[in-house]
């Protein structure tokens, strides 16, 4: 018990400290855990031979995280986007496998092997990139979307690969014991001791009791959920939903276990069929902390178990594959993006952020090497090949943004040559431009729409909408939509620092313009009033307060009473955000500027009491 408490305080401590301070260097959570293993095993030898034991335990979220996946996949989300994930997705992981299989025989592996390396090395690693995407804002370009795809097509991909691992496994394989001598194992013998539904079957046995316990699972998770959570909720206590989530996950790896296939197979054939269940929140909520645990914890006995002997032994055969691997890659990747024809950013975004191996790869590598189909000794090389390549991928996303800066506004031949001008100039028409842009073309008046987003304005077009694609923050194109003579200019774009960069631009030009700006929140309130807008719309206030009003109405109050107390909201806000405008400072968080948050307390409390003294006057009029 002591050495056990012993060892969860260094698996622990060394996560604490090594995972926040990676993300605040923007690495990632994963190469944290990666680093924290590295530093509590070969760097000072904290935990030693315990990591192969625990790192059995810890694929259990490995398990739980497949099961989340199949939450994700709403059948109607997989279809809209079928072209990139069939198309881009499928013929990534098979060209890559294809290539990578190639080059394994060419080294003299066997056909099985190299099948089983090409696999491993055809995945990215998702964790990483998905993280980078949205620290980085570039999730919603079309690069990153397309990035998103490729790792959702590999994440289902897995599910086939983890079926095909065990038909290539090689009747004896040599591997070396843990006293350093070879040893023969039986792949047969490798799970003797767990209790099996189909040992001794005919083959058509095991295929009935097979297919019998998928059909278990989907009839399970169709009928049985429902009645079993309304059991659990009568009980009103927390913990039993974790613990059925938990019960759920694992039973159904033990009966995919017992009929011989892998337990993440059947936990992600149930997630999806509980994609569209009312349950679905509960469960992600439920099992989300003890995935994120598991699987930082099998991270940490990855990067642990890494043998930088063998690195440093031949450092530059090691580094020589895995820089390899990422070429191969690349190409692929690059070849991808030109046929499905990315523009030139998101090309390169494509290309360099899918171009490592990922944490799925340490996955098929330990399931491997139950299966026999990977000796020891190889299973430690791609070990450490998928680990340096996922410490190169932060110098990749550095590399595409110095890239990017490097390209400027070269990459703007595919934007539109704005040939009108408008009265109205509408920057951004996304949700909250196309209204606008709606309202004021109905009444009469000549609008100039440009966005960055080129399958938006293309939609535009569908329905007869005119818009031309291009980067609104750009002087050459706001003077080609006339800005010069235009009477008004709507800000809409997504971006916070770009929408405050335009209205600053455009108030400089033509001092005399009327700007409307949509808002994200009360301090960017501040920063485009500030550049000097003259009209600032926060793009959730009015449809907040027309919730609020109604929700005061089906609390009892009449509707002339919830539009009136909607009313005075909405001018005591307005008069309090120009008021806390003057006490507020560029750069400095509000929550460390004392007057402001001073005064919007007071401003606060006033409007309490001057809503409650209003109510309570409605209130005596009505009993007179």
């Amino acid at each position: 018990m002591e050495t056990f408490l012993i060892q969860a305080t260094i698996y622990l401590g060394a996560a604490v400290i090594a995972v926040p301070l990676a993300a605040r260097l923007g690495l990632g959570s994963v190469l944290g855990y990666l680093l924290a293993g590295i530093a509590i095993g070969p760097l000072t030898g904290l935990v030693g031979t315990e990591t192969k034991d625990l790192q059995h335990f810890a694929e259990f979220g490995v398990v739980m995280m497949l099961f989340l996946i199949g939450l994700e996949l709403d059948p109607r989300a997989l279809w809209n986007m079928r072209q990139r994930l069939l198309g881009m997705g499928g013929l990534q992981v098979g060209l890559t496998m294809l290539a990578i299989t190639g080059g394994s025989i060419a080294m003299g592996y066997d056909w099985g092997t190299s099948v089983a390396i090409g696999m491993i090395f055809a995945l990215s690693s998702t964790a990483i990139v998905l993280q980078t995407l949205t620290e980085k804002g570039l999730m919603q370009t079309s690069g990153g979307r397309s990035t998103f795809s490729v790792l959702l097509a590999q994440d289902i991909a897995v599910i086939p690969m983890l079926a095909l691992l065990p038909l290539l496994a090689v009747p004896v394989v040599v591997s070396l014991a843990t006293d350093g001598s070879l040893a023969v194992i039986d792949p047969d013998d490798t799970h003797h001791a767990t209790l099996s539904l189909v040992e001794g079957l005919p083959g058509w046995g095991v295929t009935l009791v097979t297919l019998g316990a998928v059909a278990a699972v989907i009839l399970a998770g169709t009928f049985l959920t429902r009645p079993v959570f309304r059991y659990i909720h009568h009980a009103r206590l927390r913990e039993m939903y974790t613990a059925l989530a938990l019960l759920m996950v694992v039973s159904i790896a033990v009966l995919m276990q017992m009929v011989g296939l892998s337990p993440a197979l059947g936990t992600f054939l149930a997630g999806v069929v509980l994609a569209n269940s009312e349950f679905r929140h509960e469960l992600e909520s439920d099992l989300e902390p003890f995935k994120g645990l598991l699987l930082g914890l099998f991270f940490i006995t990855v990067g642990a178990g890494i043998n930088f002997d063998l690195l440093f032994g031949d450092p530059a055969r090691i580094l020589g594959l895995a820089v390899a691997v990422m070429v191969i890659k690349g190409v692929i990747l690059f070849g991808l993006a030109l046929l499905f024809k990315l523009h030139k950013k998101d090309r390169w975004l494509f290309t360099l952020g899918l171009a490592q191996a990922g944490e799925f790869g340490f996955v098929l590598i330990s399931f491997s090497l139950t299966q026999g189909v990977l000796t020891d000794a190889l299973a430690g090389q791609l070990l450490l090949i998928i680990a340096l390549s996922m410490l190169i991928t932060p110098l990749l996303f550095i590399a595409y943004e110095m890239l990017t800066r490097r390209m400027g506004d070269a990459d703007t031949e595919e934007h539109d040559e704005v040939d009108e001008k408008g009265t109205v100039i509408i920057a951004g028409i996304g949700r909250f431009g196309q209204i606008v842009n709606r309202l004021v073309e109905s009444a009469g008046f000549d609008t100039v729409v440009v966005d960055n987003n080129l399958a938006t304005v293309q939609m535009m077009r569908k329905f007869g909408f005119r818009g031309f694609f291009g980067d609104p923050t750009r002087p050459d194109l706001l003077n080609a939509a006339g800005l010069e003579d235009a009477q008004v200019l709507v800000v809409a774009i997504d971006d916070k620092a770009n929408a405050v960069k335009l209205v600053r631009y455009a108030r400089k030009t033509r001092p005399d313009l009327h700007i409307i700006a949509r808002a994200r929140d009360r301090v960017h309130v501040h920063e485009l009033y500030d550049a000097g807008a003259n009209d600032i719309v926060r793009e959730m206030f009015d449809s907040s307060l027309r919730a609020g009003r109604y929700a005061l109405e089906n609390l009892g109050l009449t509707e002339f009473e919830a539009a009136e107390l909607e009313q005075r909201f909405y001018q005591h806000d307005r008069k309090a955000l120009r008021e806390l405008a003057d006490l507020w400072e560029p750069g400095v968080a509000v929550s460390e500027l004392p007057e402001y948050v001073a005064r919007a307390r007071e401003l606060n409390n006033s409007l309490e009491m001057e809503l409650a003294a209003r109510q309570q006057t409605n209130e005596s009029k009505a009993n007179d």
